[in-house]
């Protein structure tokens, strides 16, 4: 026992002097051997585990990495279009809505006839308006035919009778911040962008819908049933979108009323991004030194940089996805990886998502193209896209196998300088090229109730017919992957369906009933007065004129079959007649038979312009806008300028021979009356110029035919960034014009807002005042009697001359503006309840009887159509139409030109011109009738002496 103790090891490390060295020696070497061969084991049990591993305990949860499994394949998946046809019943379909017959329908079905070839169907061949009859079920188009026998449908149908009007599919608006976007506007109800940085694709326009922005209701009075609601274009990625139909809670026939119930494909096949190019991003987040981008390159990065992150999320995910696929969930050690910043553009990368990009300009279209072929994803559509008409070429070079589409206003333009070149014509261009145009309001930039007038204006101006209507129909559809389902009447497609009073590409046509999923959509919608078409074929394309036309002096006009020069030529007006024209150094000096003057024009070698339906009018005339006085709206450096507290001239801040003139006279305007601004477009403070747009400079004879029109004052919402308070700033002019009553002497300095104030108490001048709210014009009108018992009080014998400029709700103090003699320059025409104080705005049939231009006529108060925006110059004429179209028959012809001439320089006490055959130098030759889309101007009296003479291109 205890030699074998005194044989075991010491517990010391330190060797024992009496520890035989032999042994130690013998047992370190058995010991090596041992380890050596215990290493050379383990080294081929982990080559052995590494060929065959054995089960392999994890911590990660099973359920979650089963998930993870199942969503690869979701990943991988790519969407594609829902199915129309075949479905028996649309799944927005709720139980309980009766079946309808429309009956007597004239029917655009959307599509050319059977047999019809690839390009005759480009040609417009094959394409009809048809007589029959639609009957819907379960929220679909079950059959289209004609004359369907109700007999053989079931017991509860509903029965609607079109009495022949037009049936067309719903409109779709491909471009719409609705519900986002809130009217009236508020701080409290803007949701359009999320700016707490530049790329945002991880929000989501649905999370701020509101199903309670009553302009979704009168959107949809326009006959649009459908809507792309898109976050803002003030982040360079802003945000997934959605597309949703325009019926909101039970009063539209649904069951709740929420986002999520209006969107239009509950099943969610396609998801949907905006993003944006160019000016807002850099001047939105650019600060120098500080943040960017600053500049387009900065942009591009931003993009670039974007993309590169969600390309490496799903390399990851794919990674991930073959080594779950390969090894087995059990010899997975991580879960799936996932970004929820990146996941909406990775799915882009995926192709499961539509992109839409907000893009002007050539280099911020390249750069976009660029980008979808460095990270391989396609476009649906740019957006704006003004200068995509210049570069169809660009547009097929974009990534996959479809080029994008352009998204487009008809004439929107100059707002900024990305929007300063742009064409009235890029739709026709564009579509002439092979490319698609389709046209949008971007609301509330437009009101998008009229969208489809976006489409009218695109046909007036050379867009074939048949793809006129498909701009806001079949091609949206398309380009939202809903072509199955949304944009036709046809079988299988949802029953969204509008039947209009007349053609939806004239002027004023206007719903009088709209279903969606099936279900009507107004119980007693208010119908127009309008006659009964007589014809309904499809109107022949449209040609276009030249941007820059002839100058000539002399001139012969045969082909005139309509007048509208003096009270004679208008009485007859409504019977076509033949007669010829004779201008002589720029002046009528015959319009009849004049046989001789015909003879002795021909021997002077006088240039013909030959008309078949030619009208000859009285030229219109631009009032409230700042043509003359700004040429790019958002650019300071163009722009005359203005402030609350600056009162001064329009004539000594003339501008003129610029892009907006051009345009104006093109189109008829040859005249126009603006003001400085007070703090932004329309709003007023000085005094009004008025000039002919046609002129090169102020001083050409002619130029100004007056210096000082009217004195112009704000009190809209803009007053009280100025006077902060509305009350202190009607007060603050009561003042001013007692003052001016009171004054004895006069002013030392004829041009100051004294000596103007003076002229206009002693009623020389006019007083305009930029007001919508009736709240405001009820206080006018109270300044007004207070001013004029004080003028009569002091010997005067004439009190103000007063106008309203804006007037949305001056039709509720309409007697009262009548009783006062003041007259009212709507501007705009049609208002839409942008702002607070134009909350109670009449929008019009079928929701409201009339607007405020006809409540305005029928109590006698004199009106006229402004412009609210300078880009509206091309179209006044079409306005006017569009009130004489649904004035009932109040108003005629000669009437409704007077709104956009005639009037202006009655309620302003100006003498617009002699009235006289012989002697004009202001007039506008069209061939057709300017109230009517098709019209085109072919010839414009300057009143400088020339005439502008546009030839067809």
């Amino acid at each position: 026992m205890g030699q074998e103790k005194e044989g075991l090891p010491p517990y010391s490390a330190v060797e024992t002097s009496n520890w035989p060295r032999q042994r130690h020696a013998i047992r370190r070497s058995k010991g090596l051997r041992v380890f050596a061969l215990a290493c050379l084991a383990f080294i081929v049990y982990a080559q052995w585990r590494q060929v065959y591993p054995g089960p392999k305990t994890t911590r990660l949860s099973v359920q979650k990495l089963q998930d993870d499994l199942h969503l690869c394949s979701k990943l991988r998946s790519k969407p594609v279009d829902p199915i129309g046809a075949g479905r028996h019943r649309n799944a927005r379909y709720i139980d309980g809505h009766r079946p309808t017959l429309i009956k007597n329908a004239t029917i655009w079905v959307g599509e050319p006839a059977k047999g019809t070839t690839a390009e005759e169907e480009r040609a417009g061949i094959g394409y009809s308006w048809t007589r029959g009859d639609v009957f819907v079920e379960y929220g679909l188009i079950k059959r289209v035919e004609k004359d369907i026998d109700v007999t053989t449908l079931s017991h509860d149908v509903l029965v609607y009778d079109a009495k022949g009007r037009r049936l067309t599919t719903g409109i779709i608006d491909m471009h719409s911040h609705s519900g986002v976007n809130g009217l009236p506007g508020l701080v409290g109800n803007d949701d359009t962008n999320e700016l707490s940085a530049d790329i945002t694709p991880y929000v989501r326009s649905i999370d701020g819908i509101d199903p309670n922005d009553h302009q979704i209701e009168v959107i949809k009075s326009g006959g649009v049933t459908t809507s792309l609601v898109l976050p803002g274009s003030g982040n360079n990625i802003g945000g997934e979108a959605f597309v949703i139909k325009h019926a909101v809670g039970k009063p539209d026939g649904r069951n709740e009323t929420s986002a999520a119930d209006m969107l239009a494909d509950p099943e969610g096949n396609w998801r949907y991004i905006k993003m944006a190019c160019g000016e807002n991003a850099k001047r939105v987040y650019g600060k120098d030194g500080e943040q960017g981008p600053t500049s387009r390159l900065g942009e591009s990065w931003e993009f670039r940089h974007a993309f590169e992150q969600a390309a490496k999320l799903v390399r990851d995910q794919d990674d991930w996805c073959d080594a779950a696929g390969t090894v087995g969930l059990e010899g997975m050690d991580s879960y799936l990886p996932q970004e929820l910043r990146w996941e909406t553009l990775s799915a882009v990368l995926r192709g499961q998502v539509h992109v839409n990009t907000h893009c002007y300009t050539i280099p911020d279209l390249e750069a976009f193209v660029d980008h979808t072929n460095e990270f391989k994803f396609p476009i649906r559509a740019f957006h704006h896209a003004h200068q995509t008409f210049l570069v169809p070429e660009i547009l097929k070079r974009a990534w996959g196998d479809s080029p994008p589409a352009s998204a487009l206003f008809a004439d929107n333009m100059w707002y900024k300088t990305e929007a300063y070149i742009g064409s009235e014509y890029a739709g026709k261009i564009l579509y002439e090229n092979g490319l698609t145009p389709i046209y949008v309001s971007d609301n509330p930039v437009l009101n998008a109730q009229h969208v489809v007038f976006e489409a009218a204006k695109a046909y007036d101006y050379g867009l074939p017919y048949h793809v006129a209507m498909a701009s806001v129909t079949t091609s949206p559809a398309e380009r939202l992957g809903f072509q199955k389902r949304l944009g036709k009447i046809k079988p299988g497609f949802d029953a969204d369906i509008v039947v209009w009073d007349s053609d939806p590409l004239s002027v004023g046509a206007t719903p009088v009933q709209i279903w969606i999923d099936g279900t009507a959509q107004y119980e007693d919608p208010i119908e127009l007065l309008k006659p009964t078409e007589l014809h309904v074929d499809i109107p022949k394309n449209m040609r276009t004129t030249k941007d820059s036309p002839l100058s000539v002096s002399n001139l012969v006009i045969t082909g005139v079959s309509t007048s509208f020069l003096n009270e004679q030529s208008t009485a007859g007006a409504q019977e076509r007649q033949n007669l010829t024209a004779i201008v002589s150094n720029g002046q009528v000096t015959c319009l009849g038979t004049c046989a001789e003057e015909i003879q002795a024009a021909q021997a002077d070698n006088f240039e013909t312009l030959h008309l078949e339906n030619g009208y000859f009018s009285r030229p219109f005339t631009a009032f409230g806008s700042l043509v003359g006085l700004n040429a790019i709206d958002a650019e300071t450096a163009t722009d005359n300028g203005g402030s609350p507290d600056v009162f001064s001239r329009g004539v000594d801040g003339l501008a003129l021979d610029t892009k907006k003139l051009h345009y104006a006279l093109k189109y008829g305007v040859t005249r126009a009356i603006s003001a400085p601004k007070y703090s932004a477009a329309a709003t007023h403070q000085g005094t009004s110029v008025g000039f002919r747009t046609g002129a090169q400079h102020a001083l050409k004879e002619g130029a100004v035919f007056a210096d000082d029109t009217a004195v112009h004052y704000t009190l809209d919402i803009h007053a009280k960034s100025g006077s902060t308070s509305i009350s202190y700033a009607v007060g603050s002019l009561r003042r001013k014009l007692l003052e001016a009553v009171e004054s004895n002497t006069t002013a030392s300095d004829p041009y100051s807002e004294a000596a103007f104030l003076q002229r206009v108490v002693t009623g020389s001048l006019p007083l305009v005042v930029t007001a919508h709210s009736a709240d405001t014009i009820a206080a006018v009108l109270k300044v007004k009697s207070t001013v004029d018992e004080a003028i009569t009080s002091a010997g005067g014998h004439s009190g103000i001359r007063l106008v309203i400029l804006g007037g949305a709700e001056s039709f509720i103090v309409a007697d009262e503006l009548a009783a006062a003699k003041a007259g009212v320059v709507l501007s705009p025409l049609l208002s839409y309840r942008t702002t607070w104080d134009q909350r109670r705005a009449l929008t019009g049939a079928p929701l409201t009887n009339g607007t405020a231009v006809d409540r305005l006529i029928e109590a006698g108060v004199l009106v006229a159509i402004g412009l609210e925006e300078d880009w509206v110059v091309r179209d006044l004429g079409l306005l006017a139409g569009i009130v004489l179209k649904n004035s009932g028959g109040k108003i005629d012809q000669a009437q409704a030109l007077d709104l956009v001439g005639a009037n202006v320089y009655k309620m302003l006490g100006l003498e617009e011109s002699k009235a006289q055959d012989e002697g004009v130098v202001d007039f506008v030759v069209f061939e057709g009738n300017p109230l009517e889309i098709g019209s085109h101007v072919r010839a414009v009296g300057t009143g400088l002496g020339e005439v502008k003479v546009f030839e067809y291109e």
